[in-house]
């Protein structure tokens, strides 16, 4: 088999503001949709685990099972493997590798988990190739990716709609598609699973009570300005300094509006590996 490895940029980095929001994602609100097919005997990898908050709740799902985390920053693991020893969880492993080279053989787990993973990669179709090549004939490849132009915000305030553009052009000048919620469930036909074996949804984190709204507005804020996206900016000549304060001071004051509200939506599928 060719050994690939990953050539596209992940937009965000690994700053503290993205990790926030990282460790904020649960498998109820991050992984609904794969939830009822989950039995406790299962094996699952989970690929592009990060922080492994998702990872370590997934695991109580399959109590006589096993899931092991995949993260291409291992630094970031240091932080899951902490989760793990801190919720006294058995059950699990993390490894560092490349979601487009798996170092498993064919067939190996029950089910095959991404959330927000393809939409950062060169070659999306490719790695849930990948994915299916892992999990064993009867398994399930499952993907959930939000779509950036079909986010929805409360109210329209100044400067909110130019940090969606940015975003967008960033995404695809670091190699990757912003809007890969809508197109999920294609690449997985591409991929090689039949019509009838992907089961499509989608669904969203919304968020509206104070805490959530200062919670989201501070952390973009702080991300605009302060993660790998604002080195990518600017090196890049896609946005200026004082562009990026102009965004970060947007998304603030989006924040300090009383009625603010924002919607995230995810496509999702399920595939049947049936062959």
């Amino acid at each position: 088999m060719d050994r690939k490895s990953e050539t596209a940029t992940y937009s965000h980095g690994h700053h503290a503001s993205v990790l926030r929001s990282h460790t904020w994602r649960t498998a109820l609100n991050s992984a609904a949709y794969l939830l009822p097919h989950l039995t406790p005997n299962m094996t699952i990898l989970d690929i592009g685990c990060g922080p492994g908050t998702i990872t370590v709740d997934l695991a109580s799902y399959v109590p006589h099972g096993h899931i092991t985390g995949l993260e291409r920053v291992g630094d970031v693991l240091t932080q899951a493997r902490a989760l793990t020893k801190d919720k006294k969880v058995t059950n699990i492993d993390f490894v560092e590798g490349d979601a487009n080279a798996l170092d498993y053989a064919d067939g190996t787990f029950d089910i095959v988990v991404c959330h927000q993973v393809l939409q950062h990669v060169q070659d999306p179709v490719g790695v849930l190739k990948e994915m299916r090549r892992v999990a064993r004939v009867g398994g399930i490849v499952a993907a959930r990716e939000s779509d950036y132009e079909s986010f929805v915000w409360y109210p329209d305030v100044e400067g909110m709609k130019e940090w969606r553009s940015l975003y967008l052009k960033l995404a695809k000048w670091n190699g990757g598609e912003p809007n890969a919620g809508r197109m999920v469930h294609a690449w997985a036909r591409k991929a090689g699973f039949e019509v009838g074996g992907i089961k499509s949804s989608s669904s969203t984190w919304c968020y509206s009570t104070r805490e959530e709204i200062a919670w989201w507005s501070g952390l973009w804020a702080e991300r605009i300005e302060a993660s790998s996206f604002a080195k990518t900016a600017v090196d890049g000549k896609l946005a200026t300094s004082a562009d990026l304060e102009r965004i970060a001071e947007a998304w603030q004051k989006w924040g300090e509006q009383e009625d603010a509200w924002f919607s995230v939506l995810h496509g999702e599928v399920i595939c049947r590996k049936e062959n």
